[in-house]
């Protein structure tokens, strides 16, 4: 299947129990213990969001893996970017499904990873404050290890390549205290490796900073601009008669509730023509099932609506070259944040239909 640009979908991997879920919240949880538990906060509010052919997976299947990238495959996707967790010192969680991918050669289907290199806390799950995981960058000899670790997933074939470069995503650029040096060691650790180096891009949530991003020596910008919604957008306001309802049902006045069709006329920018912009693409954001509504709610999206916020992408990238003209869609199965393009109980496939009618030549 031609594209028109390579649609990279972030993949995340927590639909599987592992002791340190276990411990923190309740024995066998996953990410569908949020998503099942999720309820309206407002009128006509759409919770929850419930998926539909592939089910309440469990990915320690491998058939579900195969049946996650044909779908993708068969949409326009070019591959997964599976979030990657390395707090520092070799500790690693939510590592089986990936290794798997990788030890199996199975799906062959094209990925590359993301390192979500965040101290993890309890905040928005009921814990307060409480630091579960904490994130530490102890320095060289953890660089190298952290490097050998993902080395053969660099060589793997099936990896995505930029230039020729294996694409690697660092979340937070910014926290790591010798991002220069660490770029530079992994560099040189590839080359060592007969790679031609990696190609770093950072992922940035203020779009206003992106030279800064660029100036610390990354290849390239993944512009998150969810921010944007609540900076450029009215506050939202409701009608005496709408305040009424809400008190009835006991649901607060002041949620951070925005219409999608809103939302996507600032979620992408004129930047993202620039070189060495990524831009971001959003099927829908609802954060509620894990923040119970702390946080912002897109409300209303259908699959028309991102039929606009594709092809706007698409247009902004489709002229950079075949091997820059990237966008990265968030997310292919973030159920809890109601980012996803897996089929649910609502629109089916309509969303990857849309995204194959828009992305295919």
């Amino acid at each position: 299947m031609k594209t028109k640009v390579r649609a990279i979908a972030y993949y995340l991997p927590q639909y599987y129990p592992i002791p340190e879920n276990d411990e923190w919240w309740e024995k066998g949880f996953t990410e569908w213990t949020n998503v099942t538990k999720a309820k309206p906060l407002f009128p006509g509010h759409h919770q929850p969001n419930l998926p539909s052919e592939l089910g309440f997976y469990d990915l320690r299947v491998p058939e579900v893996r195969e049946q996650q990238a044909q779908l993708a495959k068969e949409h326009g996707i070019e591959g997964f970017c599976y979030w990657h967790y390395w707090f520092g010192n070799g500790k690693r969680i939510l590592e089986r499904i990936f290794k798997e991918v990788l030890e199996t050669g199975k799906p062959d289907f094209p990925f590359c990873l993301a390192w979500a290199n965040e101290t993890w806390k309890g905040v928005w799950h009921g814990l307060n404050n409480q630091i579960l995981a904490e994130q530490k960058y102890p320095g060289t000899e953890d660089y190298i290890a952290h490097f050998y670790e993902l080395l053969p997933a660099f060589q793997d074939k099936r990896y995505i390549r930029v230039n020729n470069k294996p694409l690697f995503v660092i979340y937070k650029p910014f926290d790591i205290p010798d991002v220069n040096f660490f770029m530079d060691l992994w560099n040189s650790l590839a080359k060592e490796n007969e790679l031609e180096g990696i190609y770093f891009v950072g992922h940035l949530f203020d779009y206003r900073r992106y030279q800064e991003f660029l100036d610390l020596g990354l290849d390239a910008v993944n512009v998150v601009r969810m921010n944007e919604v609540e900076r450029q957008l009215p506050k939202p306001k409701l009608s005496l008669k709408e305040k009424f309802k809400y008190k009835l049902k006991n649901i607060p006045t002041n949620l951070p509730v925005y219409k999608y069709e809103n939302a996507i006329k600032v979620l992408l920018g004129e930047e993202s023509k620039k070189d060495n912009i990524i831009p971001t693409v959003f099927p829908n954001w609802d954060h509620s099932p894990r923040s119970k509504g702390k946080t912002l709610i897109l409300h209303d999206s259908t699959p028309e609506h991102f039929r606009k916020h594709i092809r706007e992408a698409i247009n902004l990238v489709e002229n950079k070259p075949d091997d820059e003209n990237i966008i990265f869609i968030k997310s292919w199965n973030e159920w809890a944040e109601g980012n996803y393009l897996e089929p649910d109980r609502r629109y089916g496939r309509k969303y990857l239909e849309v995204l194959k009618e828009e992305n295919t030549k």
